[in-house]
């Protein structure tokens, strides 16, 4: 079940991740002119070019013609030249005042143009103009892919017990799917949820390893020449909290003003809730390798809150438990805080 649970994860980010990658080279493929010129602008322009095109080879059969009368008078050759530049040059004034005379509005195509880049679609009017603006630019509500790693250590107002005289380097490795609601369209307030999945691993010093006896856990010193040691949980874990954006307000045009939610300087509170999924006793040493998945007493339940700084995809945060890492009476008091850094995509 909880091999399902992983897998299930993954496969969500793994997907995200590559219909994100298929997307953008899907872009990167497709011809420049559809992805960067109008259809309407592209027709226009190639109506024009058509008619341009048309004009010039119409005078360009006159003039040859009359080329073709000039030669047969046996002129000599400056004056065959000075003659010959004189009809190119009737011609081009002919064609410059027909290409005139199709009125080719330069301005209401370059207007078309603009519109479709900022939308992406062509518009007809200032109404349609604006619904497709307020489409656009509405209030952010997205999943996102994280990835985070922290340095671990337990707290404890007494450290009394065998692990805080004996406790090593901790870390907690996470990844999940984070949920952005923004609360409107120029808000900077926003919502932030979504799930993950944690393994936190406390490792122990001083040639000390996990031991149990019955439903007993405590610390015992490992007979030989150790190399690891640790004690390695898993937690689906659930938070809901807030974030705040400072970016500032930007003009879409049509008296439409946005804020971008998920870019620039942000930060964010919450709280977590946790479920274990399973604990794993890792130790390994004068050719003796131990995995215990049994119960050694790590809380099934952890709960606590999160502060946040996130500047575009890259985060710091700081994150406590209120509740003990051990149930019941195990290594008393000992809560989880946790220091790291987290990557979104």
């Amino acid at each position: 079940m909880i091999k399902k649970f992983i897998i299930t994860g993954m496969l969500c980010l793994v997907t995200i991740s590559a219909n994100a990658q298929k997307k953008a080279l899907r872009l990167n493929l497709q011809p420049k002119e559809d992805t960067t010129v109008s259809p309407i602008v592209k027709e226009k322009v190639e109506e024009y070019a058509v008619k341009i095109n048309g004009i010039i080879q119409e005078e360009k059969k006159l003039m040859e013609g009359e080329l073709s009368t000039l030669q047969a008078k046996n002129l000599d050759k400056a004056e065959f030249n000075k003659q010959k530049a004189q009809i190119a040059d009737q011609y081009s004034q002919k064609i410059d005042s027909k290409i005139e005379a199709i009125g080719f509005d330069l301005d209401q195509v370059i207007q078309k143009q603009v519109r479709y880049s900022l939308l992406n679609s062509d518009v007809t009017s200032n109404e349609e103009l604006k619904a497709q603006l307020l489409k656009k630019y509405k209030p952010v509500k997205n999943l996102e892919g994280y990835f985070s790693y922290g340095i671990m250590t337990l707290t404890n107002d007494k450290p009394d017990n065998d692990l805080d005289k004996n406790l090593g380097y901790a870390n907690n490795l996470e990844f999940g799917l984070k949920f952005n609601y923004q609360f409107g369209r120029t808000s900077p307030w926003g919502l932030i949820s979504g799930i993950g999945f944690s393994w936190r691993t406390v490792r122990s010093d001083n040639n000390m390893v996990f031991a149990k006896q019955d439903a007993d856990v405590f610390l015992a010193k490992f007979d030989g020449s150790l190399s690891k040691s640790k004690l390695r949980t898993g937690y689906i874990m659930v938070p809901l909290g807030l974030q705040y954006n400072f970016s500032k307000l930007k003009n879409a045009g049509m008296d439409i003003q946005y804020r971008p939610y998920s870019d620039g300087f942000r930060v964010g509170a919450n709280v977590y809730g946790g479920i274990k999924m399973s604990t794993n006793n890792i130790v390994k040493g004068d050719d003796r390798n131990l995995r215990d998945r049994s119960n050694y007493q790590v809380n099934p339940f952890v709960y606590g809150a999160q502060f946040t700084v996130s500047y575009n995809n890259v985060s710091l945060f700081v994150k406590k438990d209120f509740s003990n890492f051990f149930k019941d009476s195990y290594f008393e008091n000992d809560k989880a805080l946790v220091f790291g850094v987290a990557l979104g995509w």
